[in-house]
């Protein structure tokens, strides 16, 4: 069986791809580093993350992206023996504008070496490559009009796509504006039996959000809407423990079944907020005797019978990091900036990350986390660090974007003693903690974090049992819903990441500090999905 959501925690936007036997799967990445997340399988039940296929400022430049900006929506397709990435990177989204620009990539593997990106253009988002059976190429994506007096979502776009060249060719078309739900987006194009199928989302990001699906004869439609209604959505009922379904790429598996990788979200309440963010399911999708896809009552389940393929199990990974490897492992990404050794360095048995910018900083932050996978977890780490100055901070954080964030971190005070101090922000209000522990300066300290459904809780230890300190802090202010922030009905912020839990320094005065830290354990309570 197929246990949803697949993949676990921030991993949105999901398009799904097979290559001969290997399946694989596209997610969005945002503000983080490496850009575009790629996960493999064989049996779609077992799913092994390769890490993000953008991993260089060559290949991407995430520098002073909004919270939420950086890579919305990517494409993967094959043709020609190699595989093409399209993908939209977001400069600016906020009052009434967007600035963004998409580009396309191509490798032979799935692991690289990829291309230099090259540009296509600036008029929409959520990009995706139709490879027809005559051997033209084609490229999608929704179309955005910033006229205030217009419809912001002007519908779906397509446009030939020369291959060899890597160009655009003629005008472009709108073929669809979609249904009554609105907000027509994340398109994804099929051939099957002489028909064209067109799966896009609708209804927005949050709980009225759905996939539709529409069909036609010819390329350029026109398309007719199925008359059966969403192909997939959680919108009528808010008990389902999968909400926020659509957003669906389509696949045939190689002994002829369908599935549908979408969006779903776990909120801890309902209708409530979504620590985990938007995660990755999978649905059977089965083909009506007049050639319509169908999901089941069109509501995501949780467990869902799995193709007949091979077993492929994937080992689990280890909860303990102790950073021997000669680089970051795939569980790990870095906020705006690659993990490059600009700023962080490896060692058998040592991270070292330099200080960066403040947490409001979008060009040079230091920040290596990883992605919250259920409820109930807990992440602790040992570091070593000298500050000199309350300029100098590292510690271990519970993150969602620069204005909703934990923080347990040593840093010094006036005189230079080293404490270690407790600080929050919630939509970029600050509270510092009133906790001052004293600690010997540059002398190892462990810090621990836990997760317990909507309470977040520190604890720390120098060379005996953990200290909790008397917080219960509040873990729903990293989600979605808390993030998305509106001034006088304008859109300022938008929430569409996922909590992180990492090991974050500051270095504000450049002095050019840093700290060591000699492991990383994530857990997840047992039977905790």
């Amino acid at each position: 069986m197929i246990h949803n959501p697949v993949l676990r925690g921030f991993e949105p936007d999901p398009v799904i791809l097979r290559v001969g036997e290997d399946h694989y799967i596209a997610t969005s990445t945002f503000e983080w580093y490496p850009g575009v997340r790629l996960h493999h399988s064989r049996d779609l039940v077992h799913w092994r993350c390769l890490g993000g296929a953008l991993d260089s400022r060559r290949l991407l430049d995430l520098t002073g992206v909004p919270d939420s900006g950086g890579i919305w929506a990517p494409g993967l397709s094959y043709a020609d023996g190699l595989f093409h990435l399209v993908f939209t990177v977001v400069d600016t989204y906020a009052e009434g504008w967007k600035d963004m620009s998409n580009h396309v990539t191509t490798a032979p593997s799935i692991e690289g070496p990829w291309s230099d990106p090259v540009p296509l253009h600036g008029r929409g988002f959520d990009v995706s490559l139709f490879h027809d059976e005559d051997g033209r190429s084609w490229l999608l994506n929704m179309r955005f009009d910033w006229r205030p007096e217009r419809e912001g979502f002007a519908g779906i776009e397509i446009q030939e796509y020369d291959r060899k060249t890597q160009a655009l060719l003629g005008e472009p078309r709108t073929i669809t504006t979609g249904t009554a739900a609105g907000v027509a987006e994340g398109p994804h194009l099929y051939r099957r039996d002489g028909w064209y199928y067109l799966v896009h989302a609708e209804g927005g990001t949050g709980y009225e959000h759905g996939a539709a699906v529409a069909r036609s004869r010819d390329l350029l439609g026109p398309y007719e809407p199925d008359p059966a209604g969403p192909l997939l959505t959680s919108r009528a009922d808010p008990s389902l423990e999968l909400q926020k379904a659509g957003h669906c790429s389509l696949v045939e598996t190689t002994n002829g079944r369908w599935y549908a990788a979408h969006i779903a979200a776990r909120p801890y309440t309902e209708r409530g907020r979504c620590v985990l963010g938007r995660e990755t399911a999978l649905q059977p999708v089965t083909w009506t005797d007049d050639g319509w896809p169908r999901i089941a009552g069109a509501v995501p389940a949780v467990t869902v019978p799995a193709p007949d393929l091979l077993p492929d199990p994937v080992p689990e990974p280890m909860a303990v990091d102790r950073f021997d490897s000669p680089a970051l492992g795939p569980h790990w990404s870095t906020l705006r900036r690659p993990a490059d050794p600009e700023w962080t360095s490896l060692a058998p048995g040592r991270l070292r990350i330099r200080g960066g910018q403040s947490p409001v900083g979008r060009r040079a932050p230091s920040l290596v986390a990883r992605r919250v996978t259920a409820r109930h977890c807990s992440f602790e780490t040992e570091l070593t660090f000298t500050p000199r100055s309350p300029d100098h901070m590292a510690g271990l954080t519970a993150y969602y974007n620069t204005r909703n964030w934990h923080y347990l971190y040593v840093t010094a005070e006036d005189d230079g003693s080293a404490v270690l101090k407790a600080l929050s922000c919630e939509a970029g209000r600050l509270t510092g903690h009133p906790t001052s522990i004293p600690l010997e300066t540059g002398h190892p300290v462990a810090l621990h974090a836990e997760l317990d459904g909507p309470l977040l809780h520190f604890s720390y230890g120098v060379g005996g049992a953990p200290e909790a300190l008397p917080l219960d802090l509040d873990a729903t202010i990293l989600s979605d819903e808390h993030a998305d922030e509106f001034h006088d009905g304008q859109l300022r912020v938008l929430g569409f990441t996922g909590a992180m839990l990492g090991l974050w320094v500051q270095d504000l005065d450049g002095a050019g500090v840093h700290a060591d830290f000699t492991h990383a354990t994530y857990r997840t309570a047992p039977d905790c999905r």
